[in-house]
């Protein structure tokens, strides 16, 4: 999208009368060439059986690894040092020949694993906002990363409805001027309704819910622990529900059980979720006919692996997200340990995709507790699930840990808390994590939000490891 890099350039008293003007462009021509392409391909390539998916992935790993080998020095390394070239990956099993890419190893090799074929002024510098611990900056081809995740993004999307241009409140963490009270402000190009997460509180949702109401949306994108927070304030005040909405697409955290049942039961709609990342190693998303993440193989190849190292294989089974991605030839991610968790399924779903399915997002390493023992105890359903399951006048609650077996629970009370809503929490946590937590509670004022927007039900201190390294 040339235009759109070129405009980023210009000073702002030029910069905003061109984005209200490039709103009106057709987006046959504002989403430009690489976007239409990757577009047009998924239409037809979702649909395509699992051999010739399976073909299309074998032909893109072995486009990667043969551009990683000529034009990336860390790459040629790992090659060298296991006596491996491009060729000798024949199948997607020849995968695990490879070591596995970790964030610590992207630090420390940064412009080893930039391809030297790529000019400077087609750079982009892309930086992750650390939820699993370690902040990460990398780099990506400039008018293509985005365009492609765009196309991928809105495939997706299509499947519960949403077309091009839709009618959208974006609820995810996006730092707008609060002065006055203002916590909004409406995307010229993109024409959403864009809505600070930073300022949800009793005083503001009413606003929240009147904006939403007056601007009419088909479709709420959220982050799962924000649109939770307006689902708790309207069940709370009886506040019906909006008469547009057709679905809620929620992402870049875990939907917990519980979120999912709290949001359709208030806004009576399907919450339609998908797992990515910053580094766009890995897609997955819901369809029309499920709830199973539905990997996407053109995006990418990904593997599920166990905490003794091997491929998961049954149903059920949990593993870690191991992935390589297609889309981003400038530093490519090979065999990149994401710190995400998930649940293998063998099954195929009848919305007619041949496409590896995953049960569930179990969440991220970091939302892991560790045991007096060591043991990896998953955080099973968010703070907010357990506690509001006993008790109603708790506002906010978010675990900390960092020591072995024991964890903080800090609380924010709401007036009517008293002792009997404590001894009641105390008695849940024993119920769920038995003798292998202990925990405190400890009163604050407030918890604060990621610099992202993002709630964090859990802020592990301790180190976290998987699988086998």
């Amino acid at each position: 999208m040339f235009i759109a890099e070129f405009a980023k350039r210009l000073p702002y008293p030029i910069k905003q009368p061109l984005r209200y003007i490039y709103g009106f462009v057709p987006p046959s021509i504002r989403y430009g060439k690489v976007f239409w392409e990757t577009y047009h391909f998924l239409q037809e390539s979702q649909w395509w059986s699992r051999e010739k998916l399976e073909e299309y992935q074998m032909q893109q790993l072995s486009n990667l690894l043969h551009h990683a080998y000529e034009n990336v020095p860390y790459y040629r390394r790992v090659f060298d040092e296991r006596g491996l070239k491009p060729e000798d990956i024949r199948d997607l099993s020849d995968m695990r020949r490879l070591p596995y890419l970790t964030k610590e190893i992207i630090q420390q090799n940064l412009s080893d694993l930039v391809g030297q074929n790529y000019p400077k002024e087609k750079l982009q510098y892309v930086t992750t906002g650390g939820t699993t611990g370690i902040p990460l900056g990398f780099y990506a081809e400039k008018g293509v990363f985005d365009d492609r995740e765009w196309a991928f993004m809105l495939t997706q999307w299509n499947r519960v409805g949403f077309k091009m241009d839709e009618r959208c409140v974006v609820l995810r963490g996006n730092i707008v001027s609060s002065n006055n009270g203002k916590f909004w402000k409406y995307g010229v190009i993109s024409r959403n309704l864009i809505l600070s997460s930073y300022h949800m509180t009793d005083q503001t949702l009413p606003k929240y819910v009147s904006k939403i109401r007056q601007f009419k949306p088909s479709f709420i994108q959220a982050y799962p622990s924000a649109i939770s927070i307006l689902a708790r304030f309207m069940k709370e005040n009886n506040i019906e529900p909006f008469p547009n909405i057709k679905a809620l697409l929620c992402g870049s955290e875990n939907l917990y059980s519980w979120q999912r049942q709290l949001l359709e039961q208030v806004f009576q709609c399907r919450v339609y979720s998908w797992y990515g990342h910053s580094e766009r190693a890995v897609l997955a998303g819901e369809c029309e006919k499920s709830t199973c993440y539905h990997i996407f193989p053109e995006y990418g190849f990904m593997e599920l692996i166990a905490n003794n190292g091997q491929p998961v294989s049954n149903e059920g089974e949990i593993g870690e997200v191991v992935a390589t991605g297609f889309n981003n030839y400038v530093m490519p991610f090979i065999r990149f340990k994401t710190q995400d968790v998930g649940v293998y399924s063998t099954r195929r779903c009848n919305c007619g995709r041949n496409y590896p399915l995953m049960q569930r997002v179990e969440g991220r390493l970091q939302d892991y507790f560790v045991s007096f023992n060591g043991d990896l105890v998953p955080l099973t359903g968010g703070t907010d699930g357990l506690i509001l399951e006993v008790s109603e006048n708790v506002r906010k609650a978010q675990f900390c840990q960092d020591r072995r077996g024991h964890a903080t629970l800090k609380l924010v009370k709401k007036d009517s808390y008293n002792e009997h809503d404590t001894v009641r929490i105390q008695d849940a946590l024993r119920r769920r994590y038995g003798i292998d937590l202990s925990f405190e509670i400890e009163f604050v004022e407030d918890i604060l939000l990621s610099p992202r927007g993002k709630f964090r039900f859990l802020i592990q201190k301790l180190p976290i490891e998987f699988s086998e390294a």
